[in-house]
Protein backbone atom coordinates (compact mmCIF):
# COMPACT_ATOMS: atom_id res chain seq x y z
CA UNK A 1 0.00 0.00 0.00
CA UNK A 2 1.28 2.94 -0.87
CA UNK A 3 2.23 5.96 1.74
CA UNK A 4 0.99 9.25 0.57
CA UNK A 5 2.14 11.47 3.94
CA UNK A 6 4.55 13.41 3.19
CA UNK A 7 7.73 13.14 5.78
CA UNK A 8 8.20 16.23 7.83
CA UNK A 9 10.86 18.81 7.09
CA UNK A 10 13.53 17.71 9.17
CA UNK A 11 14.75 21.15 9.63
CA UNK A 12 11.85 21.75 11.27
CA UNK A 13 10.37 24.72 9.32
CA UNK A 14 6.77 25.22 8.75
CA UNK A 15 5.37 23.95 5.40
CA UNK A 16 5.74 27.28 2.82
CA UNK A 17 2.07 28.82 2.94
CA UNK A 18 0.15 28.97 -0.75
CA UNK A 19 -0.37 32.24 -3.07
CA UNK A 20 -3.30 32.97 -1.36
CA UNK A 21 -1.59 32.59 2.45
CA UNK A 22 1.39 34.85 0.68
CA UNK A 23 -0.69 37.38 -0.46
CA UNK A 24 -2.77 37.84 3.36
CA UNK A 25 0.35 37.73 4.92
CA UNK A 26 1.84 40.60 2.56
CA UNK A 27 -1.51 42.71 2.78
CA UNK A 28 -2.06 41.64 6.42
CA UNK A 29 -6.16 41.58 5.49
CA UNK A 30 -7.98 40.32 8.40
CA UNK A 31 -9.39 36.66 7.54
CA UNK A 32 -12.24 37.48 9.47
CA UNK A 33 -13.00 40.51 7.66
CA UNK A 34 -12.75 38.39 4.55
CA UNK A 35 -15.31 35.98 5.57
CA UNK A 36 -17.91 38.98 6.21
CA UNK A 37 -17.45 40.41 2.97
CA UNK A 38 -18.15 37.12 1.44
CA UNK A 39 -21.18 36.43 3.70
CA UNK A 40 -22.20 39.56 2.63
CA UNK A 41 -21.75 38.88 -1.25
CA UNK A 42 -23.47 35.66 -0.61
CA UNK A 43 -26.54 37.05 0.71
CA UNK A 44 -26.85 40.12 -1.90
CA UNK A 45 -26.38 37.70 -4.96
CA UNK A 46 -28.69 34.96 -2.97
CA UNK A 47 -31.45 37.47 -3.00
CA UNK A 48 -30.89 38.80 -6.13
CA UNK A 49 -30.52 35.12 -7.93
CA UNK A 50 -33.98 34.17 -6.02
CA UNK A 51 -35.79 37.17 -7.22
CA UNK A 52 -34.61 36.75 -10.62
CA UNK A 53 -35.43 32.87 -10.80
CA UNK A 54 -38.52 33.24 -8.73
CA UNK A 55 -40.56 36.62 -9.04
CA UNK A 56 -38.86 37.29 -12.77
CA UNK A 57 -36.87 39.90 -11.78
CA UNK A 58 -33.80 40.42 -9.53
CA UNK A 59 -34.79 43.42 -7.12
CA UNK A 60 -31.81 43.23 -4.75
CA UNK A 61 -28.59 44.43 -6.20
CA UNK A 62 -30.15 47.44 -7.93
CA UNK A 63 -29.35 50.86 -7.21
CA UNK A 64 -32.06 52.00 -5.97
CA UNK A 65 -32.12 49.00 -2.96
CA UNK A 66 -28.63 49.36 -2.38
CA UNK A 67 -29.03 53.17 -1.89
CA UNK A 68 -32.02 52.26 0.60
CA UNK A 69 -30.70 49.40 2.42
CA UNK A 70 -27.68 52.14 3.17
CA UNK A 71 -29.81 54.46 4.94
CA UNK A 72 -31.52 51.63 6.73
CA UNK A 73 -28.78 50.10 7.84
CA UNK A 74 -27.09 53.60 9.35
CA UNK A 75 -29.27 54.05 12.37
CA UNK A 76 -28.45 50.33 13.77
CA UNK A 77 -24.76 50.66 12.61
CA UNK A 78 -24.26 54.05 14.44
CA UNK A 79 -25.48 52.30 18.08
CA UNK A 80 -23.45 49.18 17.23
CA UNK A 81 -20.13 50.93 16.92
CA UNK A 82 -21.38 51.80 20.91
CA UNK A 83 -22.24 48.47 21.19
CA UNK A 84 -18.55 47.39 20.51
CA UNK A 85 -17.34 48.92 23.47
CA UNK A 86 -19.69 48.00 25.67
CA UNK A 87 -19.36 43.89 25.03
CA UNK A 88 -15.78 44.57 24.63
CA UNK A 89 -15.98 45.77 28.50
CA UNK A 90 -17.44 42.18 29.18
CA UNK A 91 -20.92 44.18 29.43
CA UNK A 92 -24.07 44.56 27.46
CA UNK A 93 -26.62 46.73 26.62
CA UNK A 94 -30.73 45.45 25.85
CA UNK A 95 -31.72 48.87 26.20
CA UNK A 96 -30.73 50.49 23.23
CA UNK A 97 -33.81 50.13 21.82
CA UNK A 98 -35.64 51.67 23.98
CA UNK A 99 -33.81 54.79 24.87
CA UNK A 100 -33.60 55.33 20.89
CA UNK A 101 -37.42 55.54 21.21
CA UNK A 102 -37.46 58.20 24.89
CA UNK A 103 -35.17 59.98 22.52
CA UNK A 104 -36.80 60.35 19.73
CA UNK A 105 -40.18 61.01 21.29
CA UNK A 106 -38.30 63.92 23.50
CA UNK A 107 -36.75 65.80 20.51
CA UNK A 108 -40.49 65.39 18.63
CA UNK A 109 -41.99 66.87 21.69
CA UNK A 110 -39.29 69.65 21.66
CA UNK A 111 -39.55 70.58 18.18
CA UNK A 112 -43.44 70.39 18.11
CA UNK A 113 -45.17 71.88 21.42
CA UNK A 114 -41.81 73.66 23.14
CA UNK A 115 -39.22 75.15 20.91
CA UNK A 116 -41.90 77.28 18.24
CA UNK A 117 -43.33 78.95 21.10
CA UNK A 118 -40.06 80.11 22.28
CA UNK A 119 -37.76 80.85 19.33
CA UNK A 120 -40.53 80.60 16.96
CA UNK A 121 -41.72 78.57 14.56
CA UNK A 122 -39.25 77.85 11.09
CA UNK A 123 -36.24 78.43 13.28
CA UNK A 124 -33.29 77.65 11.81
CA UNK A 125 -32.10 76.80 15.51
CA UNK A 126 -34.71 74.25 15.57
CA UNK A 127 -33.43 71.17 14.76
CA UNK A 128 -30.02 71.96 16.17
CA UNK A 129 -31.31 72.35 19.71
CA UNK A 130 -33.51 69.01 19.20
CA UNK A 131 -30.67 67.04 18.16
CA UNK A 132 -28.46 68.24 21.09
CA UNK A 133 -31.25 67.65 23.22
CA UNK A 134 -31.74 64.08 21.74
CA UNK A 135 -28.01 62.71 22.22
CA UNK A 136 -27.81 64.63 25.69
CA UNK A 137 -31.07 62.95 26.62
CA UNK A 138 -29.28 59.47 25.32
CA UNK A 139 -26.06 60.20 27.49
CA UNK A 140 -27.23 61.07 30.73
CA UNK A 141 -29.72 57.86 30.58
CA UNK A 142 -26.50 55.83 29.56
CA UNK A 143 -24.27 57.59 31.95
CA UNK A 144 -27.50 56.47 34.95
CA UNK A 145 -27.19 53.01 33.86
CA UNK A 146 -23.59 52.81 34.11
CA UNK A 147 -23.76 54.21 37.42
CA UNK A 148 -25.65 51.74 38.69
CA UNK A 149 -23.86 48.82 36.86
CA UNK A 150 -20.13 50.17 38.65
CA UNK A 151 -21.14 51.33 41.75
CA UNK A 152 -24.24 49.85 42.94
CA UNK A 153 -22.66 46.54 41.38
CA UNK A 154 -25.75 45.36 39.89
CA UNK A 155 -25.05 43.28 36.38
CA UNK A 156 -25.88 45.08 33.36
CA UNK A 157 -27.90 42.42 31.76
CA UNK A 158 -30.31 43.04 35.18
CA UNK A 159 -30.04 47.16 34.77
CA UNK A 160 -30.66 47.18 30.83
CA UNK A 161 -32.99 44.68 30.84
CA UNK A 162 -35.28 46.96 33.43
CA UNK A 163 -34.16 50.11 31.21
CA UNK A 164 -35.64 48.11 27.82
CA UNK A 165 -38.98 48.50 29.86
CA UNK A 166 -38.45 51.54 31.99
CA UNK A 167 -37.63 53.95 29.17
CA UNK A 168 -40.43 52.06 26.72
CA UNK A 169 -42.94 52.98 29.26
CA UNK A 170 -41.60 56.24 29.66
CA UNK A 171 -42.24 57.20 25.77
CA UNK A 172 -45.57 56.01 25.99
CA UNK A 173 -45.89 58.40 29.06
CA UNK A 174 -44.98 61.21 27.22
CA UNK A 175 -46.55 60.41 23.97
CA UNK A 176 -49.67 58.89 25.25
CA UNK A 177 -49.09 56.11 22.31
CA UNK A 178 -50.11 59.76 19.85
CA UNK A 179 -47.67 60.13 16.68
CA UNK A 180 -45.82 63.23 17.28
CA UNK A 181 -45.51 65.41 13.98
CA UNK A 182 -44.51 67.33 11.58
CA UNK A 183 -41.08 67.64 12.58
CA UNK A 184 -38.98 70.12 11.20
CA UNK A 185 -37.97 70.38 7.95
CA UNK A 186 -34.33 70.78 8.43
CA UNK A 187 -34.12 68.36 11.01
CA UNK A 188 -36.02 65.61 8.31
CA UNK A 189 -33.48 66.32 6.34
CA UNK A 190 -30.81 64.13 8.57
CA UNK A 191 -32.88 60.88 7.70
CA UNK A 192 -31.85 60.92 3.82
CA UNK A 193 -34.55 60.88 0.93
CA UNK A 194 -34.02 62.78 -2.19
CA UNK A 195 -33.47 66.58 -0.68
CA UNK A 196 -31.30 64.53 2.30
CA UNK A 197 -28.59 63.61 0.21
CA UNK A 198 -25.89 65.13 -1.36
CA UNK A 199 -25.96 64.84 -4.46
CA UNK A 200 -23.57 63.80 -7.62
CA UNK A 201 -21.05 66.45 -7.69
CA UNK A 202 -20.78 66.37 -3.71
CA UNK A 203 -20.22 62.34 -4.09
CA UNK A 204 -17.76 62.63 -6.38
CA UNK A 205 -15.99 65.11 -3.74
CA UNK A 206 -16.29 62.62 -1.12
CA UNK A 207 -15.06 59.92 -2.91
CA UNK A 208 -12.19 61.46 -3.91
CA UNK A 209 -11.46 63.35 -0.43
CA UNK A 210 -11.85 59.52 1.13
CA UNK A 211 -9.30 57.78 -1.87
CA UNK A 212 -6.67 60.70 -0.75
CA UNK A 213 -7.13 59.79 2.84
CA UNK A 214 -6.99 56.03 2.01
CA UNK A 215 -3.52 57.21 0.51
CA UNK A 216 -2.27 58.81 3.23
CA UNK A 217 -3.35 56.08 5.38
CA UNK A 218 -0.92 53.57 3.93
CA UNK A 219 2.06 56.47 3.75
CA UNK A 220 1.98 57.58 7.42
CA UNK A 221 1.46 53.54 8.20
CA UNK A 222 4.19 52.89 6.10
CA UNK A 223 6.28 55.59 7.46
CA UNK A 224 5.38 54.79 11.48
CA UNK A 225 6.48 51.31 10.83
CA UNK A 226 9.74 52.73 9.47
CA UNK A 227 10.76 54.85 12.12
CA UNK A 228 9.84 52.44 14.79
CA UNK A 229 12.02 49.58 12.54
CA UNK A 230 8.90 47.82 12.12
CA UNK A 231 8.89 45.10 9.35
CA UNK A 232 7.69 46.76 5.98
CA UNK A 233 4.81 45.32 3.76
CA UNK A 234 6.43 44.58 0.42
CA UNK A 235 5.22 47.96 -2.29
CA UNK A 236 3.24 46.18 -4.29
CA UNK A 237 0.96 45.08 -1.05
CA UNK A 238 0.63 48.54 -0.46
CA UNK A 239 -0.27 49.50 -3.95
CA UNK A 240 -3.14 46.03 -3.79
CA UNK A 241 -4.60 47.53 -0.64
CA UNK A 242 -5.08 51.09 -1.86
CA UNK A 243 -6.53 49.90 -5.60
CA UNK A 244 -8.99 48.07 -3.09
CA UNK A 245 -9.47 50.80 -0.79
CA UNK A 246 -10.25 53.16 -3.83
CA UNK A 247 -12.03 50.92 -6.08
CA UNK A 248 -14.57 50.34 -2.68
CA UNK A 249 -15.04 53.91 -2.79
CA UNK A 250 -15.84 54.68 -6.26
CA UNK A 251 -17.85 51.81 -6.97
CA UNK A 252 -20.43 52.92 -4.15
CA UNK A 253 -19.98 56.70 -5.68
CA UNK A 254 -21.29 54.94 -8.81
CA UNK A 255 -24.30 53.04 -7.52
CA UNK A 256 -25.75 55.77 -5.00
CA UNK A 257 -25.51 58.31 -8.17
CA UNK A 258 -27.26 55.67 -10.49
CA UNK A 259 -30.36 55.81 -8.18
CA UNK A 260 -32.37 59.27 -9.56
CA UNK A 261 -34.82 61.30 -8.06
CA UNK A 262 -38.59 59.98 -8.08
CA UNK A 263 -40.37 61.06 -11.38
CA UNK A 264 -42.93 63.57 -9.27
CA UNK A 265 -39.84 65.18 -6.90
CA UNK A 266 -38.36 65.84 -9.96
CA UNK A 267 -41.67 68.03 -11.28
CA UNK A 268 -41.79 69.67 -8.07
CA UNK A 269 -38.25 70.34 -7.94
CA UNK A 270 -38.05 71.74 -11.49
CA UNK A 271 -41.49 74.03 -10.99
CA UNK A 272 -40.10 75.10 -7.90
CA UNK A 273 -36.91 76.39 -9.69
CA UNK A 274 -38.23 77.48 -12.76
CA UNK A 275 -36.74 74.44 -14.94
CA UNK A 276 -38.37 72.68 -18.14
CA UNK A 277 -37.87 69.02 -18.22
CA UNK A 278 -36.67 67.41 -21.55
CA UNK A 279 -38.34 65.20 -23.41
CA UNK A 280 -36.11 62.17 -22.40
CA UNK A 281 -36.72 63.45 -18.60
CA UNK A 282 -34.27 64.85 -16.05
CA UNK A 283 -32.03 62.64 -14.45
CA UNK A 284 -30.95 63.46 -10.54
CA UNK A 285 -28.66 61.71 -8.61
CA UNK A 286 -29.35 61.30 -4.97
CA UNK A 287 -25.69 60.69 -4.11
CA UNK A 288 -24.83 60.04 -0.76
CA UNK A 289 -28.02 60.04 2.24
CA UNK A 290 -26.80 62.41 4.83
CA UNK A 291 -27.75 59.29 7.27
CA UNK A 292 -24.91 57.08 5.46
CA UNK A 293 -22.12 60.09 5.92
CA UNK A 294 -23.22 60.45 9.61
CA UNK A 295 -22.38 56.60 9.72
CA UNK A 296 -19.17 56.69 8.37
CA UNK A 297 -17.89 59.72 10.09
CA UNK A 298 -19.03 57.93 13.81
CA UNK A 299 -17.11 54.76 12.25
CA UNK A 300 -14.18 56.84 11.71
CA UNK A 301 -14.47 58.65 15.25
CA UNK A 302 -14.84 55.23 16.90
CA UNK A 303 -12.38 53.33 15.16
CA UNK A 304 -10.00 56.41 16.35
CA UNK A 305 -11.05 56.65 20.07
CA UNK A 306 -10.77 52.72 20.19
CA UNK A 307 -6.84 52.06 18.59
CA UNK A 308 -5.56 55.51 19.16
CA UNK A 309 -6.52 57.15 22.65
CA UNK A 310 -5.93 55.77 26.18
CA UNK A 311 -9.46 55.52 26.48
CA UNK A 312 -9.47 53.09 23.76
CA UNK A 313 -6.70 51.41 25.14
CA UNK A 314 -8.27 51.24 28.91
CA UNK A 315 -11.37 49.80 26.98
CA UNK A 316 -9.19 46.88 25.69
CA UNK A 317 -7.51 46.51 29.04
CA UNK A 318 -10.62 46.43 30.70
CA UNK A 319 -12.15 43.86 28.52
CA UNK A 320 -8.76 41.68 28.46
CA UNK A 321 -8.72 41.17 32.25
CA UNK A 322 -11.05 43.69 34.95
CA UNK A 323 -9.34 42.78 38.28
CA UNK A 324 -5.67 43.30 36.15
CA UNK A 325 -6.84 46.76 34.92
CA UNK A 326 -8.40 48.38 38.47
CA UNK A 327 -4.63 46.97 39.76
CA UNK A 328 -2.98 48.84 37.20
CA UNK A 329 -4.71 51.89 38.12
CA UNK A 330 -7.59 52.46 35.47
CA UNK A 331 -10.38 53.47 37.25
CA UNK A 332 -12.84 51.29 35.92
CA UNK A 333 -15.71 52.07 37.76
CA UNK A 334 -15.93 55.25 35.82
CA UNK A 335 -14.34 53.80 32.60
CA UNK A 336 -17.91 52.26 33.21
CA UNK A 337 -20.10 54.99 33.36
CA UNK A 338 -18.36 56.70 30.06
CA UNK A 339 -18.99 53.77 28.27
CA UNK A 340 -22.73 53.65 28.82
CA UNK A 341 -22.72 57.40 28.57
CA UNK A 342 -21.10 57.10 24.74
CA UNK A 343 -23.57 54.44 23.96
CA UNK A 344 -26.42 56.27 24.97
CA UNK A 345 -25.40 59.62 23.19
CA UNK A 346 -24.61 57.74 19.97
CA UNK A 347 -28.54 55.77 20.58
CA UNK A 348 -29.62 59.55 20.91
CA UNK A 349 -27.99 60.09 17.72
CA UNK A 350 -29.27 57.36 15.93
CA UNK A 351 -32.97 58.45 17.11
CA UNK A 352 -32.18 61.46 15.73
CA UNK A 353 -31.40 59.69 12.00
CA UNK A 354 -34.36 56.98 12.75
CA UNK A 355 -37.19 59.79 13.53
CA UNK A 356 -36.10 61.87 10.83
CA UNK A 357 -36.30 59.43 8.21
CA UNK A 358 -39.58 58.60 9.59
CA UNK A 359 -40.97 62.66 9.91
CA UNK A 360 -42.13 61.99 13.05
CA UNK A 361 -41.50 60.50 16.36
CA UNK A 362 -43.62 57.22 18.57
CA UNK A 363 -43.02 55.66 21.22
CA UNK A 364 -42.51 52.48 19.15
CA UNK A 365 -39.49 53.94 17.50
CA UNK A 366 -36.68 51.22 17.90
CA UNK A 367 -38.43 48.22 19.14
CA UNK A 368 -36.33 44.88 18.82
CA UNK A 369 -33.64 47.04 17.67
CA UNK A 370 -31.00 45.98 20.74
CA UNK A 371 -31.43 42.63 19.05
CA UNK A 372 -29.97 43.89 15.40
CA UNK A 373 -27.60 46.12 17.35
CA UNK A 374 -25.67 42.88 19.23
CA UNK A 375 -26.17 40.86 16.57
CA UNK A 376 -24.70 43.17 14.42
CA UNK A 377 -21.70 43.23 16.73
CA UNK A 378 -20.84 40.04 17.32
CA UNK A 379 -21.37 39.04 13.58
CA UNK A 380 -18.49 41.71 13.19
CA UNK A 381 -16.10 39.95 15.40
CA UNK A 382 -16.83 41.18 18.96
CA UNK A 383 -16.40 38.18 21.84
CA UNK A 384 -18.95 37.89 24.49
CA UNK A 385 -16.12 37.28 26.55
CA UNK A 386 -14.26 40.48 26.19
CA UNK A 387 -11.37 42.20 25.32
CA UNK A 388 -11.73 41.81 21.33
CA UNK A 389 -13.51 43.85 18.91
CA UNK A 390 -13.50 46.11 15.93
CA UNK A 391 -15.53 49.41 14.44
CA UNK A 392 -15.49 48.08 11.00
CA UNK A 393 -16.52 44.56 11.61
CA UNK A 394 -19.74 45.94 13.60
CA UNK A 395 -20.61 48.20 10.87
CA UNK A 396 -20.39 45.10 8.26
CA UNK A 397 -22.50 43.24 10.62
CA UNK A 398 -25.43 45.80 10.89
CA UNK A 399 -24.92 45.50 6.98
CA UNK A 400 -25.33 42.25 7.35
CA UNK A 401 -28.31 41.81 9.26
CA UNK A 402 -30.08 44.72 7.79
CA UNK A 403 -29.37 42.88 4.13
CA UNK A 404 -30.51 39.98 5.68
CA UNK A 405 -34.31 41.83 6.86
CA UNK A 406 -34.21 43.59 3.59
CA UNK A 407 -33.74 40.47 0.92
CA UNK A 408 -36.10 38.53 3.15
CA UNK A 409 -39.32 41.91 2.80
CA UNK A 410 -38.48 41.47 -1.25
CA UNK A 411 -38.67 37.76 -1.29
CA UNK A 412 -42.02 38.39 0.29
CA UNK A 413 -41.44 36.35 3.70
CA UNK A 414 -43.76 37.42 6.76
CA UNK A 415 -42.31 38.75 10.06
CA UNK A 416 -42.47 35.41 11.94
CA UNK A 417 -39.96 33.61 9.48
CA UNK A 418 -37.63 37.14 9.70
CA UNK A 419 -37.24 36.80 13.43
CA UNK A 420 -36.60 32.88 13.42
CA UNK A 421 -33.75 33.55 10.69
CA UNK A 422 -32.48 36.87 12.16
CA UNK A 423 -31.94 34.50 15.85
CA UNK A 424 -30.59 31.90 14.51
CA UNK A 425 -28.43 34.25 12.69
CA UNK A 426 -27.14 35.58 15.98
CA UNK A 427 -26.90 32.07 17.84
CA UNK A 428 -24.87 31.06 14.79
CA UNK A 429 -22.70 33.89 14.84
CA UNK A 430 -21.76 33.00 18.92
CA UNK A 431 -20.81 29.24 17.84
CA UNK A 432 -18.70 30.63 14.95
CA UNK A 433 -16.96 32.73 17.22
CA UNK A 434 -16.74 30.43 20.06
CA UNK A 435 -14.81 27.80 17.31
CA UNK A 436 -12.50 30.23 16.15
CA UNK A 437 -11.51 31.33 19.45
CA UNK A 438 -10.89 28.10 20.26
CA UNK A 439 -8.69 27.43 17.66
CA UNK A 440 -6.63 30.08 17.73
CA UNK A 441 -5.62 30.02 21.82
Amino acid sequence: MTQTNSAPRQDGASPRPGVFGRFLRATEIDTRLLGMIGALALIWIGFHLYGALFKGFGAFLTPRNLWNLSVQTASIGIMATGMVLVIITRHIDLSVGSILGVCAVVMGVVQVHVLPGLIGFGSPLIWIIAAIIGMATGALIGAFHGAIIAFGKVPAFIVTLGGLLVWRGAAYLITRGETISPLDETFKLLGGGPYGAIGEMGSWIVGILFCIGIVWLLWQGRQRRRSYEFPLRPLWAEGVLGMIGCGVVIGAVLVVNAYPWPKGIVRQYAKANNLEIPDGGLFISHGFAIPVLILVGVGIAMTILLNRTRFGRYVLAIGGNPDAAELAGINTKMMTVKIFALMGFLTGLSAVVASARLGSATNSLGTLDELYVIAAAVIGGTSLAGGVGTIYGAILGAFVMQSLQTGMVLIGFDSAVQQIVVGSVLVLAVFIDTIYRRNIK
